[in-house]
């Protein structure tokens, strides 16, 4: 599959699994996010702009996918994160001591008054490493690292939630728990 055919197909799968499955037919599993990988496969092919569509394509995006977006489990596809329905819920978990959030420099004023926001949908998106936060930083503008003290977060009451492949999840992080990150 040539990549311009594997964007397509990847921003209409977080179109379906992320924000409007009910336009296309699909039901997710209210636990997990998931549904039928045949079901994703028919309702791309009926319903999307990129004509017929095959599992074997399906699975190569989620193979290739350099935020690992996606993920299949036997018969069944999900998006890991970035959800605007509320429906997918995640388990609390605890979360290693510092997470990662890209951004764009010229957002920095205001999260150090408001801290981390969702911004439209469930969730806050932070990760385990620097050069994963900096895939979703570079598309907003000049990259901003910031670095979250998550034990201290917990601690006080903040939840994480682990969506896999070291992407995590939060509602809200309030700015104290918010630094730069300074490379070295």
């Amino acid at each position: 599959m040539n990549a311009k055919r594997e964007k397509q197909l990847s921003k209409q799968m977080s179109f379906v699994l992320r924000h409007r499955p009910e336009d296309y037919g699909i039901v997710l599993d209210p636990e997990d996010g998931s549904c039928l990988l045949q079901q994703l496969v028919e309702a791309l092919t009926t319903h999307g702009d990129a004509g017929t569509v095959t599992e074997d394509e399906l699975r190569e995006v989620v193979a290739h996918s350099d935020k690992q977006r996606f993920e299949i489990n036997g018969d069944r596809i999900r998006a890991r994160y970035g959800h605007s329905s509320p429906e997918v819920q995640y388990a609390a978990a605890t979360p290693p001591g510092v997470l990662y959030h890209g951004t764009a420099e010229s957002i920095w004023p205001i999260i150090q008054q408001e801290g981390l926001k969702p911004m439209g949908r469930q969730y806050v998106h932070l990760s385990a490493s620097t050069a994963f936060a900096a895939l979703a930083g570079k598309r907003k503008g000049k990259l901003l690292m910031l670095r979250i003290d998550a034990t201290a977060a917990a601690l006080d009451g903040i939840l994480f939630y682990d969506a896999g492949h070291n992407v995590w999840l939060a509602h809200h992080i309030p700015a104290a728990y918010i630094q730069q990150h300074l490379q070295a």
